[in-house]
């Protein structure tokens, strides 16, 4: 638990606290950098702001801050428009900045406040008082309007102080007197508590009701109807049941219940019982909305209890991302809470989100989301998702989409007549834009036609004029970009002299030619290759990629033909467009060839292979595969992310770029698993991540094993036994390997091929009478732990050791067991070398067939599956090494049931007594006869009546046996094993003889018991649930024995078999199988005399079951 940080000592000159701990002022101590003022004073419908500071240097992770309003109400399950929060934090001095924010305070705000602080070893509080006060609602007159000048004008005369002095003799508005809401509480029925609160502003109802509970004084009031009252409250979990328990004078009273004074009807969720004189009122599944005042009523009499429902605080799982997109995006923050169905509350920065247009809020069980269909630089901020017990944040970025341009405008020579087209390709197709030729906005005409067709935009010309040679330009709308193009007016000379000029390729050697005949180009951009041609008649044209000739005038690879040029365009370079592109001119006059190689170059393929090659108690070292392509430009390095296991969000590793291909990942969390991507970089950019590595986990080694010590040596063995290590840590533990060497020597040799995982080894072969010193390493996924060494070496020497028999306590007197048990007796011994046991019964070996025996190093067992009685004698166990040997004897008795006595026989009949004598029983059970059982039989019924039991010696004399009759007589013998399975009956029988009796009648007067029917107990109001067997249950007495009558709604029950009617001794029983809705109604029954006759009634509701998952 976080201790409290002591107050600072008041230095020199500063004035300490009261005495009394309450502060005087907002004096500084332990985290508060600032507190809030002691007393806040503020005026009904005002905001008020309170503000506390807390200096973070000294703490290891982030403080809790907490506001509270009294002792116990968590204000931050109440955050919404009334109450709101709000926390920032300042890098540079470390400082947590608190503030709490009442929008539009009311009377019901006032009360005593504390907030608290907390971090990991270290908490703080401060509390502070807000008293709210109504706000006046006396107009103020005008005070300028009573400063007017005496002669009418507004710039002369002399000021006319007097209205002032009239309305300084006004009388005052008599004020209402100030209502005092706790008398009104007290004074009020619990049914109008909420109306009370509602009225006056009262926001914290239930903790004024608790307050209210404490200054009460309530005189125990006497009731006549009931025994035992509610209490005064009950308190429980949202979603469990509830019992409200009374108890009433009266069995048969019925009782009304009420909820906030409006009665409660039976149902699914409201169950009624009556079980004697208590009253049940059961509410399942406890919602909100049960928590309310409820009363028990009868009559005049009531009791009152109030219900509080405890909502459990919904806490957010999974914590909001940050998003970073571009304009135009669709933006989706989710999360995940503890329960489904709670209340998220979305804000943006400080104003709460609402569903609209803009913003779809959208609820998925435990998930919800908050979705932006196109995010716009606006939406930049902090969005905030809170709930009654829990609150994340998610940062959001937009940046500006930008615009590229796919295909740029060519410049064009074009002749009288002929058309000219303007063509452009921008990245986005949905940018509109406008046209201008030398700076002025062209404007379309039936001969000049703009176009916009997806990410094209298109200017036609038609019957070029003179006039219409200039500089024309594309600006698109919002974006600081311009393509520009020039159009040349070509005029054609009617005289023409047909001349014949070879053909002649010209080329351009700058820009993107980096040699004489190689040209590169990034992937993706446009390649637009402009060739010079020259030659009288025009010569044609041809372009081949090696063997390939290139024909297409449109399409993504294409040539363009125009006077004077060869255009050779390629969209969209991509890396098979690589290669030797070769153009030839040919004319009557001759021919021209000329080479060129185009290099397409673009960002590198991603790396290869990524992978974990050991990992540490927070690192990892991680390496990977140089990429198959590097793009055709050298890699310059390499960019490094990771994430958690399941986890979304990637987390850059390295922010310059690195050169190796291998990377020590450094700050992780032991036992969380990690996956890991890695980007290579050139100069054209950065390419795709690579396949995620196979998820790892930083772990260490265990610590060294603990209390390594030898527990046993013989001449090549040595027993070794240790505890495992005291850190373990999130690698867990797989076993333990163990070495040895020669003392001296340096070399250790490894004992056991595969891992030990118990604490205890017998390492075996080692040569005789040599010094050994042994050594055990821990081994997890992580590797081998430090050694355990022993602290000297070990003499691989057997002790000689006198074989010693411990034969436990119970086998060291005699040992009984019963026929038929199993007997496992397992006798310990030591000593060195490995003794031989041996077993003999009687002196004589014991026979295997019968007897079962395994021996070991430290004990030998004697099994017997099941004891028979020639199991019974002694046994003796031999130890013996070499010339030594110990002995021990166990008496071992099996026993059974003995047989029946002998010669049983009455020796003596006098009065109403029989003397009996018999001889103990030839078979004893190989145990002594602990007693004997007598038992008699009347010779006319032969049913037999113990007479003694455990009666130890052979005679008895039987007792109170009846005049007149003839009584036989057997006897059981008994041992430890129980009683004889036969006994033995008497060879003669006892007759007690009669004597003279005279029989003396008493006379008495008879009494009348005759009475008329009267029920005892009445029949009970039910309520059942339809298809489920039941019963309605009555008591009556009277005499001669009533006629018994049940009826339903006053119609008599024949012999329905859905009726079951029973008597037993005046409980009369109806039994109803598996009621309707059809069989409720009123039930009457009625018991009928020679003397009178009486009823009772009852009511019986049937109702429909219901699910309570669908409530």
């Amino acid at each position: 638990m976080p201790k409290p940080v002591p107050a600072d000592k008041p230095e020199e000159g500063q004035d300490a606290l009261p005495a009394d701990g309450e502060p005087g002022s907002t004096e500084l101590s332990g985290l508060f950098v600032e507190k809030p003022p002691a007393n806040i004073s503020a005026v009904a419908g005002m905001d008020v702001t309170i503000i506390a500071k807390v200096d973070s240097t000294t703490l290891s992770r982030k403080p809790t801050m907490k506001w509270l309003k009294g002792k116990w109400l968590d204000l931050g399950s109440k955050a919404g428009k009334h109450v709101q929060f709000k926390e920032t934090y300042d890098r540079d001095t470390k400082i947590y900045t608190y503030e709490m924010k009442l929008m539009k305070s009311v009377v019901g705000d006032s009360g005593g406040y504390r907030c608290e602080v907390t971090a990991k070893e270290k908490c703080d509080s401060s509390t502070f008082e807000i008293s709210v006060e109504a706000a006046q609602q006396e107009a103020q007159a005008d005070i300028l309007s009573t400063f007017k000048r005496a002669d009418g004008g507004e710039d002369d005369g002399n000021l006319d102080f007097s209205a002032l002095l009239k309305a300084a003799k006004k009388k005052k508005v008599k004020e209402e007197p100030e209502i005092d809401v706790w008398e009104l509480l007290k004074n009020a029925h619990p049914s109008e508590y909420e109306k009370i609160a509602f009225e006056y502003g009262i926001t914290d109802l239930r903790g004024m009701l608790k307050r209210l509970k404490k200054m009460k004084v309530v005189e125990p009031k006497y009731s006549d109807a009931f025994l035992k009252r509610l209490d005064a409250c009950y308190s429980v979990e949202k979603g469990r049941k509830i019992f409200l328990r009374c108890e009433v004078i009266d069995p048969d009273m019925q009782v009304k219940w009420l909820k906030n004074g409006q009665e409660i009807k039976p149902s699914a969720k409201y169950i009624m019982e009556a079980n004697g004189n208590v009253r049940t009122l059961t509410i399942s599944r406890a919602t909100l909305a049960d928590d309310a005042a409820y009363e028990c009523v009868f009559g005049d009499d009531k009791c009152f209890t109030e219900v509080f429902v405890k909502e459990p605080p919904v806490t957010i799982t999974k914590l909001m991302d940050d998003y970073h997109v571009v304009v135009g995006e669709r933006v989706e923050f989710e999360i995940e809470v503890s329960e489904e169905g709670a209340h998220v509350m979305w804000f943006y920065e400080d104003t709460e989100i609402l569903k609209d247009s803009k913003y779809r809020i959208k609820k998925d069980g435990k998930k919800h989301c908050l979705i932006l269909q196109e995010a716009t630089l606006n939406d930049i901020g902090m969005y905030h998702a809170w709930t009654n017990g829990g609150h994340t944040k998610g940062e959001l970025e937009v940046e500006e989409k930008q615009l590229e341009v796919l295909q740029d405008i060519a410049d064009l020579t074009v002749k009288a007549t002929d058309q000219a087209l303007f063509k452009c390709e921008v990245s986005d197709d949905k940018v509109t834009g406008k046209w201008f030729k030398d700076g002025v906005e062209v404007v379309p005409t039936d001969r000049i036609k703009m176009t916009h067709i997806g990410r094209f935009h298109r200017l036609v010309i038609d019957n070029v004029k003179p006039e219409d040679a200039g500089d024309y330009s594309f600006v698109p709308d919002g974006y600081a970009l311009s393509i520009s193009a020039k159009l040349n007016f070509l005029e054609i000379k009617v005289d023409y002299v047909p001349r014949q000029d070879p053909p002649k390729i010209h080329l351009d050697t700058t820009g993107n030619m980096v040699s004489q005949n190689t040209i590169i180009v990034v992937a993706g951009n446009k390649l637009r290759l402009d060739v010079e041609i020259t030659g009288e008649p025009a010569p044609t044209v041809v372009w081949t990629k090696g063997d390939q000739q290139i024909t297409s005038t449109e399409g993504r690879l294409r040539v363009e033909a125009r006077k004077d040029l060869s255009c050779f365009v390629i969209e969209g370079a991509e890396r098979e467009d690589e290669g030797n592109y070769t153009i030839c001119v040919t004319n009557p006059a001759g021919e021209d060839k000329a080479m060129l190689f185009v290099k397409i170059v673009d960002v590198p393929d991603p790396p290869q292979n990524v992978k974990c090659l050991s990992v540490g108690e927070d690192c990892a070292s991680m390496v990977w595969d140089v990429p198959v392509f590097d793009g055709g430009a050298p890699l310059k390095g390499y960019l490094m992310e990771r994430k958690k296991k399941g986890s979304s969000r990637w987390t850059k590793l390295n922010f310059d770029v690195y050169e190796s291909t291998s990377y020590e990942a450094k700050r992780m969390i032991e036992g969380v698993m990690y996956e890991m991507r890695v980007f290579a970089i050139n100069s054209i950019g950065m390419s795709q991540p690579s396949h995620t590595s196979k998820p790892f986990m930083p772990i260490a080694p265990t610590s060294e094993p603990i209390r390594l010590s030898v527990h046993d040596v013989t001449d090549t063995t040595c027993t070794l036994k240790w505890l495992a290590p005291e850190k373990i840590g999130a690698g867990g533990l797989d076993g333990f390997v163990i070495e040895y060497c020669k003392d001296g020597d340096t070399e250790w040799v490894v004992a056991n091929q595969e891992l030990c995982e118990r604490q205890g080894y017998v390492v075996r072969g080692l040569p005789v009478g040599e010094k050994i010193n042994f050594r055990v390493v821990a081994v997890n996924i992580a590797g081998r732990s430090p050694p355990a060494l022993l602290s000297q070496p070990v003499t691989i020497r057997e002790i000689m050791e006198y074989p010693k028999i411990r034969l436990p306590r119970d086998l060291r007197t005699k040992y009984i067991r019963k026929v038929g048990e199993k007997i496992n007796l397992t006798i310990p011994f030591q000593g060195k070398p490995r003794p031989v046991a041996t077993w003999y019964k009687d002196g004589q070996p014991i026979d295997p067939t019968m007897i079962s025996v395994r021996n070991s190093n430290v004990d030998t067992i004697l099994f017997i599956r099941q004891a028979e009685r020639e199991h019974s004698g002694t046994y003796e166990l031999v130890l013996k090494i070499e010339n030594m040997e110990d002995r021990a004897s166990i008496v071992l008795r099996i026993v059974d049931i003995p047989g029946p006595p002998q010669n049983l026989k009455v020796t003596d009949v006098w009065g109403f007594n029989a003397a009996l004598e018999w001889q103990p029983p030839k078979d004893d059970g190989n145990c002594e006869i602990s007693g004997y059982t007598i038992q008699k039989a009347d010779m006319k019924t032969k049913e037999w009546f113990t007479v003694y039991e455990h009666n130890r010696r052979p005679n008895c004399t039987s007792s109170e046996l009846i005049m007149g009759n003839e009584y036989m007589f057997r006897v059981f013998s008994e041992n430890l094993c129980g009683l004889s399975e036969e006994a033995r009956v008497s060879k003669n029988t006892a007759v007690i003889a009669k004597t003279g009796l005279e029989l003396k009648k008493i006379s008495y007067k008879e009494k009348e018991i005759s009475c008329v029917p009267k029920f005892t107990q009445p029949l009970i109001d039910r309520s059942v649930v339809a298809g489920y067997s039941t019963a309605i249950t009555c008591s009556v007495k009277g005499y001669p024995k009533p006629k018994i009558v049940w009826m339903k709604n006053k119609m008599i029950l024949g012999q329905d078999p859905k009726f079951l009617m029973r008597n037993y001794q005046g409980v009369l029983t109806l039994n109803i199988r598996k009621p309707g809705t059809f069989d409720a109604g009123k039930y009457t029954c009625m018991a009928v005399n020679e003397l009178g006759k009486d009823e009772v009634e009852c009511k019986l509701d049937v109702r429909i079951a219901t699910d309570p998952d669908k409530l």
